[in-house]
Parts: C-alpha cells; structure tokens; sequence
C-alpha cells in the first residue's frame, strides 16, 4: 500500500463546500451520507457542507436541491446553510470543493498545514479536472445533471474509502 492509500484509509470526515451552500454542497453532503447509510458505514464519518459565501447562512437548501434528492430517496430538507469557518480546516479530514473558483478561494483563506487536504470534487472522486456546475440559475433539469455528477463521484469516493 503507497502512501496515498494508507492517507486516505484515515479519512474519518468530509467537508463538501461550494458558493452558497443551497444547491451542489448540501446535495453532495446528502447523498454521500444516503451512501454511506447503505453501506451501514455512517457511523464512521462525520459529513458536513458548507459554502465560501455566508449569504445564505441559516437557509434551508435550494428547493430543487430538496425536490431533486427527494426524488431519488434522499431527505435533506433539514440541513441548513453556514459558511466556512476557520475551525472546519483542522476538524475535517477531507474538504471537497465543487469548483475550481471555491477549491481557490478555500486555499487563500486555509492555513498551509491544511492545502493539502482540499481538493477539487470531481478531480479527487472521478480524476476529472471539471467543475461541478452551480445550477442556481438552471431549470430543474439541471440539478438533475448536478445530481448525477454528485452521485457518480460519491461513488467513487465510498469505494476510495472502503
């Protein structure tokens, strides 16, 4: 086992951040514990989302966010929105953010002992240097399109962890 492996074997929480926090990050945060309760590993993460912007902060998500995981079986209606904190840099193992514009300004504001602990979502869940697309100003069908990329790369990242 490299070192990559055994560093991510040890991964026991995951921040999940974009702008607001009502649209990809709490999705994200939604499914991967829908996941995770499946699998009946739950228990061995601790998940959260959070967004660069504190705009929304208190907020539920976005109502397509809660309509599109509500209808593949996922309830996330009672997350609430909250910004990055300086804290969540040293109490999250693994901080995926969901493009290029949040995983910078992440690294501007970390400490240096935490950079590498950030990542760009789908480059770490699928090696895709992509972003996930802000859906906010999209029809529903483009947080159908978010789901999907969110799905695939929790996927990817359940078996990364296993």
């Amino acid at each position: 086992m490299d070192s990559a492996e055994s560093e991510t074997k040890r991964i026991g929480s995951v921040l999940f951040v974009c702008l607001g926090n009502i649209c990809r990050s709490p999705l994200a945060e939604g499914i991967f514990r829908h996941q995770l309760h499946q699998v009946e590993r739950l228990e061995a993460f601790r998940l959260d989302s959070a967004g660069t912007g504190g705009w929304h902060a208190g907020d539920p998500p976005d109502p397509r966010s809660i309509a599109v995981a509500r209808s593949h079986g996922i309830d996330i209606s009672q997350q609430s929105a909250r910004q990055i904190v300086a804290a969540d840099f040293q109490q999250f193992d693994l901080i995926l953010a969901m493009d290029r514009s949040n995983e910078a300004t992440l690294k501007a504001r970390a400490p240096l002992a935490a950079q590498g602990r950030i990542r760009l979502f789908l480059d770490h869940t699928l090696g895709i240097r992509a972003d996930v697309p802000d859906p906010y100003h999209d029809a529903a069908d483009g947080f159908e399109a978010v789901y999907r990329m969110l799905d695939q790369g929790c996927s990817a990242l359940l078996r990364n962890l296993a």
